[in-house]
């Protein structure tokens, strides 16, 4: 993986939504970070709040210098204004639209990225004027990047891109992604249950358990079980 700088992120904060508490209590600078941990730990709680989708209950959430939350100051940005790109899991687009306006929607004329370099950073210009319906997995999940990167943000949020795609699939998406940490340099926040996947993106792990971040490392971008199987066993 290409080696740069990282841009420096704050997520100190607390979450309560009902029985469940989040507790996240990181200051990093990496370029590429993985959220690793199982179902339920807290990964999507982490992006939905750095978005802006969910007010933390107490803390700070500052990217690049810029604070996106303040709770002790009453700070909490609208979503639209924080410079945040997000894919979801469920990708969530528009099956009425064609290619060309699901990527521009919401983009305003000021919009830093260049349509061009996006169009061919993912390889979809022959996609433009098709229909969403028509497309395949990898073929929407490229679109759905080409949407969130056009309003050039601070930071890209992916929500498992590849979690309903064929094991076939995802090495040919993978590439994609790594040319927007590489060639694009946005930062990333990748969420993913696949060590393969955090191994080849990140340049650190965060892995978190039952709310709580349980390791946060840049040793070899390994999540935190497959360094201790390799412990155990004498691998470094």
């Amino acid at each position: 993986m290409l080696v740069m700088a990282g841009v420096p992120i704050v997520l100190d904060f607390t979450v309560h939504q009902g029985s469940f508490t989040l507790e996240i209590h990181q200051r990093f600078e990496a370029k590429a970070v993985a959220l690793f941990g199982p179902s339920g730990a807290g990964k999507t709680t982490v992006l939905d709040s750095i978005a802006g989708l969910r007010r933390p209950t107490v803390g700070v959430i500052k990217v690049g210098g810029r604070v996106l939350f303040n709770s002790a100051d009453n700070l909490d940005l609208q979503p639209h204004t924080r410079g945040i790109g997000y894919v979801p899991q469920d990708v969530a687009l528009f099956p009425h639209m064609s290619v060309r306006k699901n990527i521009f929607y919401g983009t305003d004329r000021g919009a830093s990225m260049s349509s061009d370099t996006v169009l061919r950073l993912l390889e979809i210009s022959p996609l433009v004027d098709r229909s969403v319906a028509g497309l395949s997995g990898g073929e929407r999940q490229r679109v759905a990047i080409a949407r969130a990167l056009m309003s050039g943000p601070e930071l890209l949020l992916l929500d498992e891109p590849l979690a309903a795609v064929e094991q076939s699939l995802r090495e040919r998406i993978l590439p994609y992604i790594e040319r927007v940490r590489d060639e694009l340099r946005t930062p990333l926040i990748y969420v993913s249950h696949s060590p393969d996947e955090v191994r080849r993106i990140a340049d650190r792990v965060i892995t978190l358990e039952e709310g709580r971040v349980v390791d946060s490392s840049t040793d070899h971008c390994r999540p935190t079980e497959e360094r201790s199987t390799a412990d155990r066993h004498g691998v470094l």
